[in-house]
């Protein structure tokens, strides 16, 4: 969060504006109560725009940054919409990458002139890390993690198990850590293969651990949210039982303890962010991954690597291996692309050759009209991709 002020304040010392765009309303506050004391040393006014704000404070978010007097923004997918106008945006930070459409990123960017992208998350989506190798996104790596924290011990339990995790689980509360307890969905939907909801299971845990259990889940109005979080890191509940609505934006040190279940239904991004809830403090962690056999191979190699390794680029390389990079010219963020002409592993010293071919094109004729222009663009709309050409900067 620190990194990215410092490249928006750069914005702001060059005459522009910066905005911040977090997937959650929970994530979005955070990040404001963290820049904000920075900014304001600064000297530099920021504000938070959000789908629940009052008409009125909506009103003087979008009229300071029309104007250009409100330099800096942190909010939701608020920032999307048609009525947020920008006097020069000049930086878009996309938090959490892989929770936005490809859509939505370019949404952002359309709304200023040139304006760059910096995107951060723990786990690199497939098509973010195919485009790095592209050259098409340069990678930094913050590969050293905040003092004091451990590795969570991450393992593989099959659901016949149930009942030995909750007796853990009791024995855990005994001395006074919190869990997290996450589930596929809300509430019981009757047909979708057994899978355990939140709804229900809190409903379970309850009747053991009493009113030290609360539920989350992203159907709850904000201010109810708010309340279960705040009852959870203050201490009034010890057992959290959620659904993916805790995967950004949620910082409990105290909390040691990850049950997630129907582990095999989930994607190796959700399972490291979700792992990630905990072993925020000094304190041993543990993650369970609750799987109901049999799994496909795919399955299983997912829940395999999350339990090897906590680098979150080894994981994107995993997931990219298991998903395919998507499309470079489109939308689609995993999948194999409609068109194959190379490899990526296979072609790699063709690939820079190709790579410093296109930048001295682009150099030279930058709007494509000379000969090799025209040229390129008939392979493009042979291909069908001269409209998708923009989504390359998203």
């Amino acid at each position: 969060t620190v990194v990215a002020l410092l490249a928006m304040l750069a914005a702001v010392e060059a005459g522009r504006q910066a905005a911040l765009l977090a997937p959650t309303e929970i994530l979005a506050r955070q990040h404001l109560a963290t820049l904000a004391p920075l900014a304001a040393r600064a000297g530099v006014a920021i504000d938070l725009l959000t789908g629940r704000d009052a008409a009125n404070r909506r009103t003087a978010v979008l009229l300071g940054l029309a104007d250009g007097t409100l330099p800096l923004v942190v909010g939701t997918h608020a920032l999307l919409q048609d009525d947020v106008r920008f006097q020069d945006l000049a930086l878009a930070v996309i938090d959490e990458q892989h929770r936005f459409g490809v859509d939505q990123r370019l949404a952002l960017t359309e709304k200023g002139t040139a304006v760059d992208i910096l995107a951060m998350t723990a786990t690199p989506i497939p098509r973010t890390l195919q485009m790095s190798a592209y050259g098409d996104m340069d990678v930094s790596a913050i590969r050293e993690k905040p003092p004091g924290r451990t590795p969570v011990d991450t393992r593989a339990i099959p659901m016949d198990r149930l009942e030995e995790v909750v007796d853990g689980l009791a024995r855990h509360l005994a001395t006074g850590a919190k869990a997290f307890w996450v589930c596929p969905r809300v509430e019981d939907g009757g047909d979708l293969g057994g899978l355990t909801d939140a709804t229900g299971r809190a409903a379970t845990l309850g009747s053991r651990f009493g009113k030290r259990v609360g539920l989350v889940h992203g159907r709850m109005a904000s201010a109810d949210k708010d309340a279960v979080m705040t009852a959870f890191a203050d201490g009034d509940v010890d057992v959290l039982v959620a659904t993916t609505v805790v995967e950004v934006g949620v910082n409990v040190p105290s909390a040691t303890l990850m049950v997630i279940e129907h582990a095999e239904r989930f994607g190796l991004a959700q399972l490291h962010q979700l792992r990630g809830r905990v072993g925020r403090g000094t304190d041993k962690s543990v993650c369970l991954l609750l799987y109901q056999p049999p799994v496909s191979d795919t399955m299983r190699q997912r829940l395999t690597t999350i339990r090897d390794t906590d680098d979150g680029f080894a994981i994107a390389e995993a997931d990219l291996a298991l998903r395919g990079a998507g499309d470079m010219l489109g939308v689609k963020q995993s999948g194999l692309p409609d068109f194959r002409l190379a490899d990526l592993p296979a072609h790699t010293d063709l690939l820079a050759i190709a790579h410093d071919d296109a930048r001295v094109l682009l150099a030279n004729d930058p709007d494509l009209t000379g000969p090799r222009g025209e040229a390129v663009r008939t392979l493009l709309y042979l291909w069908e991709r001269d409209a998708a050409i923009r989504y390359l900067g998203t």
